[in-house]
């Protein structure tokens, strides 16, 4: 597996990988039209927008995290992360948190925080973003939004997060 940054040419294999990780059933997912929607947004930044590739060079994998903010400040928000199904529980996923953080505190970026289950995201650094003085935008996410404080935070990055604004939009 390598992992690399978005290419033009991966857009539709990342279509591709959100419509396989978050289907349910006849349902259109709303995960790949979030990043359509993000990719055309001011807070997409193209170093974080990060693919797994295999062998054959075919995409399987990918995650963004793009601007968000602590009050007026800037952070990040992380998501959507997707693996297609036929390799989920491979360490895709695993590695592709991993490359997006390590590409997050590279940039200086303080803080990543992202909308996610209480018991996996814990593995890679991230805890109750009430721990960091940090509100979610919709008080009834309290229990699942999280952050993970990068090497540039400090203590003072308090306030509510508020995600780029297509989120706004699901």
């Amino acid at each position: 597996m390598l992992l690399r940054r978005e290419l033009p040419s991966d857009v539709d294999a990342i279509r591709a990988v959100h419509t396989d990780a978050y289907a349910d059933g006849d349902a259109t997912p709303a995960e790949p039209g979030l990043v359509e929607a993000l990719r055309a947004d001011e807070g997409w930044i193209p170093e974080l927008s990060i693919v797994a590739v295999d062998d054959s060079a075919a995409v399987v994998g990918h995650v963004v995290a793009t601007r968000g903010y602590v009050g007026d400040r800037p952070a990040l928000g992380l998501g959507p992360i997707g693996v297609l199904r036929a390799v989920q529980r491979s360490g895709i996923g695993t590695g592709l948190m991993h490359a997006v953080l390590a590409a997050a505190d590279a940039r200086g970026e303080p803080l990543v925080a992202l909308l996610g289950h209480v018991d996996y995201y814990p593995r890679f650094g991230f805890r109750p973003a009430q721990q960091d003085g940090i509100a979610p935008p919709d008080p009834s996410w309290a229990e699942h939004v999280q952050t993970r404080p990068l090497t540039t935070h400090t203590p003072d990055l308090t306030g509510t997060f508020r995600y780029a604004a297509p989120f706004d939009e699901l």
